[in-house]
């Protein structure tokens, strides 16, 4: 895991708040997980929490989009999203929101059996948005923000 550390500094909040408040930022990366195919982190951790950019089904090993199949699509996304946390010190327990994004409202029955069986109850806060276009031309990406240890 690579880790790029930023702070950054707040002042001047009045008498009643901390005059000088540190937040630091960490750039979170993992060779266990697909490589970004654009410009952003894979996760950033801020402020307790970590955020994972939105992962599409790259094999990390070839680079190759996973599409034979929604369920191994999603399986793959959640591989990497797990591979990433793991690269953090944390979980799949640990996530408490998930976005998924699909291109076919088809596909809704076949992700959510995948990601049913991989999380574990109680499910974290999550929601399915349907778009017209996803990079590289994959059929579902998934984000999440988890809790830091």
């Amino acid at each position: 895991m690579i880790i790029e550390e930023k702070y950054m500094h707040v002042k001047g909040f009045g008498p009643k708040l901390a005059a000088n408040i540190s937040l630091m930022t960490q750039h979170l990366h993992t060779d266990d997980a697909a490589k970004p195919v654009a410009s952003y982190s894979q996760a950033v951790k801020a402020g307790g929490l970590v955020f994972v950019s939105g992962c599409i089904p790259l094999n990390p090993k070839t680079g190759e989009l996973v599409e034979d199949s929604i369920e191994n699509a999603t399986a793959q996304c959640l591989d990497n999203v797990r591979n990433i946390l793991v690269g953090a010190g944390l979980g799949l327990e640990d996530i408490v929101k998930a976005s998924v994004f699909m291109i076919n409202t088809q596909d809704y029955s076949g992700m959510d059996k995948v990601y049913a069986s991989t999380l574990l109850k109680p499910y974290p806060a999550r929601e399915a948005i349907f778009v017209a276009g996803l990079p590289k031309g994959a059929r579902v990406e998934i984000s999440v923000i988890a809790k830091s240890r």
